[in-house]
C-alpha cells in the first residue's frame, strides 16, 4: 500500500495568508544519509526557512539502471535520518505523478500558492544541472540555493548554469532573503562539507552516513 501524503501537505485552508518559506531537497535518497540532514540544517539556518521537505523521488531519470530500494523503504530510512521537527521526508512526487523536477515544482506552486519555495541542491548537482530536463525554466521558476559538497566547491560556479545566471547570483550575506526573491535568483553557500555518500553506503563503506551522523 502506498504511503499516504503527510497531513501538512494537504492544500492550505481557504483564506490562509501566511507566507511560509519551504526548502525543497529532492533526490532518490537511495539511501538517505547524514549529509542530507546536514544540508537541511544549513538551509534552515542560513536561508531563514520554516521547513525543509525531502522529496523522496519514485525514481531519478538521470540514474537509470542503478539499483533502487522501494520508495517506502527509502522514506522510512529518510524519516530515521532526518530527526528534526522542521525537516519532513515525503513521497509527494509519487502522489503528484511527476517525474521531473520542473514539473514537481510547478505542481507544488499551484497546489500551495501562498508558500515561497526554494530549491536546494548540492554543488555536485549544479555541475550537471544543464542535463536536467527544463533546467532553464526551473531556474526561472524558483530561487535556488547551492551547497558546498566534497570535490565540488567554488570551482562549480564556473559551470554552464552558473555562467548563464551569473548576474542573478546573490551574495552569501544576503542568503536569508532568497525565499522572497523572484526567480531567477540563486546563491552558492560555502558550508562545512559532509563526507557521506549514498553510493559509498550502498557499497558498504559508510563515512558518517547513518542515522546516527551529525
Amino acid at each position: 500500500m502506498p504511503r499516504p501524503v503527510p497531513r501538512f501537505l494537504s492544500p492550505p485552508p481557504y483564506g490562509d495568508r501566511r507566507r511560509v518559506r519551504i526548502g525543497l531537497l529532492g533526490g532518490s535518497f537511495n539511501p538517505a544519509h547524514a549529509g542530507h540532514r546536514h544540508i537541511g540544517q544549513e538551509a534552515l539556518r542560513r536561508l531563514g526557512l520554516d521547513q525543509v521537505w525531502w522529496l523522496v523521488s519514485p525514481g531519478n531519470p538521470l540514474k537509470t539502471g542503478q539499483p533502487m530500494a522501494p520508495l517506502d523503504e527509502r522514506l522510512t530510512r529518510a524519516e530515521a535520518v532526518a530527526r528534526h521537527p522542521r525537516m519532513v521526508p515525503t513521497g509527494i512526487e509519487s502522489a503528484l505523478g511527476t517525474r521531473y523536477t520542473l514539473d514537481t515544482v510547478r505542481a507544488l506552486q499551484t497546489r500551495f500558492p501562498r508558500v515561497r519555495f526554494v530549491w536546494l541542491m548540492g554543488a555536485d548537482n549544479l555541475a550537471q544541472f544543464h542535463r536536467w530536463r527544463g533546467w532553464v525554466e526551473l531556474m526561472e521558476t524558483v530561487p535556488v540555493a547551492v551547497f558546498d559538497r566534497p570535490r565540488y566547491s567554488f570551482g562549480t560556479v564556473n559551470v554552464r548554469a552558473a555562467r548563464r545566471y551569473a548576474a542573478h547570483r546573490r551574495p552569501v550575506r544576503a542568503a536569508a532573503g532568497l525565499a522572497d526573491d523572484a526567480a531567477p535568483s540563486w546563491v552558492f553557500l560555502p558550508i562545512r562539507r559532509h563526507a557521506a555518500s549514498a553510493s559509498a553506503i550502498r557499497a558498504g563503506a559508510d563515512p558518517a552516513g547513518g542515522p546516527g551522523g551529525p
